[in-house]
Formats: C-alpha cells, structure tokens, sequence
C-alpha cells in the first residue's frame, strides 16, 4: 500500500526519560510508596500506571503529556471532578496530598487516583443507556453551575478549523490527494458552521468531554453499582449533547431510541435542549477532523507510529474523504427525533 510518511521529529519524546524508576521516585516523593510493580494502562494522551504496594491498595498514578494543559487547565479539571465527587456523581477524583491534587518530579506533572475498577457498559440494554443518563444529567447539573475559565472550548475554531490548518500546514495529507481532502473538509466545514448557525443560542456548560464505553466503567455489584466516569483529561466547555452522542450507534430509528432512553433518564436531573439534536452529525464531522490532527499533533511521541501506523498510508486519507463526503450528506438530513 503507498504511504506518505508523516513529518517525524527525531528527538527523544519528553516520554522517554519517564523510566520506571522515575515513575517511582515520583510517588516516593509524595508518599506512595510503590513496591516496584508497575502496569501501564491504555492511554496514549498521558502515561498512566497502576501501582502496586505492598501495605496498601493498587493506586493509579496519572502524567500529564508535556506541553498539552497549563496548571491551571489541569487545576480546573480535578475542581470540576471534586464539584462532581461532593455532589455524589461517580467519578474519580484525585487525591490531595500535602495539599496539593497537582504534582512534578524532573519535569512531569502528575496526579494520583484511588484505583476503580469496573467494565465497559453493555450499551445495547436499554436499562444501562437510562442508567448512565442519570448519571449524565446529574453530572450537567453541576457541570452548568459555571463555566471553565482556562480550558478550551468544543466549538468549530478548535475542533475543525484549526485541525484542518494543522494537518494541511504540517504535510501529513499525501501530496496527490491534499485538492480533495481539502474541498471535502472544508465543505464539511461550512456544513458544520451552518448546522451551529441554525441550532442558535446553545447553552455551554462544563463536560467531560469524551464520554464513550472505555470511559465509562460500570460496577457490577455492591453499594457503587452502576457507571462511573473516568478521565476528564478532555473536560471542555461545549453544549450538552456533546457527552450525549458517543452513546449511540446503529441506523437512524436505532439511534432515536437510544436518544430516547439515555434522555429517559438525563431529564430525571436536568432539562435537555431538543435543538441540540441537530448537532449530533456536525459534533461527529468535528470529531474525525479532530481525530486525524490528535495523532499527527503527536507522532513525535514513538507510541503513536507504533500504534497507528496505518495513519500516514494513502488508504487511510482516501477513507478520510469518503467519510467527511458522507458526513455532509449525513448533515443534509434531518437532525434525529426524540419525542
């Protein structure tokens, strides 16, 4: 298959000198004391271990990508998580210790979280979308409280155009189809810029971000039953339905009935705003254009040639514009009814 190689930086990545002594030495300094037993869990945007003791509980100990959030970015995602935490809203906060939620050791920032285990939830039953619903609403409860200050917000600026103006700028579209990537994105661009236009004046509260099954873990059984959310590392403000649309799949009838169960239970909390249906499909062609630039932004980093090394292959930017000519027609349709 022809690829086109991404632009690559030969530098060592910041992630290369977070050996698993440094790992260590990092929670030493805060008083977690691990024992040497170090298991990495899936994440690509940061580094996260889950760190055994010998005389206390398994911790998970997070390190923020260098250069991505500033302080004061990442101090408004663990207030937000503890304004969720006191309301009663599942969710991990991270520990103070000494004070602080926010740590650095030789040059990495860090948080540390009680372990919380669970299993993605079963989306297809109707009493799990209701279940998480709830759990959605009461979350948007708090999260409408205010508004975040220094974080971003999930708009057309920061997840289409300046994606878009990323991937063009820094040569990661194959030469011979940069003509056709650019006229596919850039009319998605302006249907998702109408698509807003219409919707009108949509309320921004804060979210979580990304709200899709791996973020999501459902316990089983026991007093904490039910879902609980992780990782608010893409916390943004944005219009609700942002956390609402990655639980549905499927056709168009079985997307509404997803709608309707997850509302089903969102509206028990919270009032949900029907105009911001129609931005399901623009929110999802922001998503893809996002997606794409998320990876470039980070070859760089050896994890990500590694894992997707599909994404500098000319299959992979043909697919790409047959999905942004299809998300056009996808936003030439009515917006999904929920009644």
């Amino acid at each position: 298959m022809p690829t086109a190689t991404p632009p690559h930086d030969t530098a060592p990545h910041p992630y290369s000198s977070l050996t698993p002594d440094a790992v260590l030495d990092a929670l030493d300094a805060v008083g977690v004391h691990g024992d040497g037993r170090l298991v990495a869990l899936g994440s690509y945007e940061n580094r996260v271990y889950q760190v055994m003791q010998d005389d206390a509980p398994p911790v998970v100990a997070k390190f923020y990508r260098p250069g991505r959030w500033t302080d004061a970015q990442i101090l408004e995602e663990h207030a937000f998580v503890r304004a969720l935490d006191d309301a009663e809203v599942p969710s991990v906060p991270p520990r103070e210790i000494g004070g602080r939620t926010l740590h650095t050791h030789a040059g990495f920032r860090y948080a540390v979280y009680d372990k919380c285990g669970g299993r993605p939830p079963e989306l297809d039953r109707d009493d799990v979308l209701e279940w998480i619903g709830r759990f959605l609403g009461r979350l948007h409860a708090v999260g409408a409280r205010e508004r975040f200050v220094h974080r971003p917000a999930i708009d057309v600026a920061e997840f289409g155009e300046a994606p878009r103006a990323f991937l063009l700028a820094r040569g990661f579209v194959p030469p011979d189809l940069i003509d056709a990537w650019s006229a596919a994105s850039d009319l998605a661009l302006d249907a998702v810029r109408r698509a807003f236009d219409r919707a009108g004046d949509i309320a921004r509260i804060r979210l979580h971000g990304d709200v899709h099954a791996g973020n999501v873990l459902w316990i089983a059984d026991g007093p904490m039953r039910g879902p609980h959310f992780v990782d608010f590392d893409d916390a943004r403000n944005g219009p609700a339905i942002q956390d609402l649309w990655m639980m549905l799949s499927g056709d168009r009838e079985s997307m509404e009935h997803q709608m309707r169960r997850v509302l089903a239970g969102y509206e028990q909390f919270r009032e949900f705003d029907r105009a911001e249906l129609a931005l399901v499909e623009p929110l999802r062609t922001l998503r893809l254009l996002h997606y794409s630039a998320w990876i470039a932004a980070r070859w760089d980093d050896p994890a990500f040639p590694a894992a997707f090394p599909w994404f500098g292959t000319t299959r992979y930017w043909q697919d790409r514009i047959l999905e942004l000519r299809e998300q056009l027609g996808a936003m030439d349709e009515p917006p999904i009814e929920v009644r």
